[in-house]
């Protein structure tokens, strides 16, 4: 089991960039695989990004491709969303999440344990 904590969230203009962080903790984290994940209100909360327990296999959605790059560094037990040429429909609560995994998982459903969120707002 790990737990989970963002930051970086914040308000930036449509085209900025915003790096986002995820502290776990656990002796295992290695072990997992992990995700992105955003909610925007009214909406479903869908994956953002995914890795592998290595780092060496990555998922992004097609919104997303090109512009957010996903990493993780498991000697310090972090993961990491740099997010280009953010758009206003990036905004969201972004969700940082495990799975019991080593593989790299795409469905909401496979997320064991999830961090608090961080707001992120890209004005127009």
């Amino acid at each position: 089991q790990v737990q989970l904590v963002e930051s970086g969230g914040g308000l930036v203009q449509a085209g900025g960039s915003l790096r986002l962080s995820c502290a776990a903790s656990g002796r295992t984290f290695s072990s997992y695989g992990m995700g992105w994940f955003r909610q925007a209100p009214g909406k479903e909360r869908e994956l953002v990004a995914a890795v592998n327990w290595s780092g060496s296999s990555k998922y992004y959605v097609d919104f997303v491709k090109g512009r957010f790059t996903m990493s993780r560094d498991n000697a310090k037990n972090t993961v990491n969303l740099q997010m280009n040429s953010l758009k206003p429909e990036d905004t969201a609560v972004y969700y940082c999440a495990a799975a019991r995994s080593y593989a790299v998982r795409i469905g909401i459903d496979e997320y064991d344990y999830w961090g608090q969120g961080t707001q992120v707002t890209v004005s127009s």
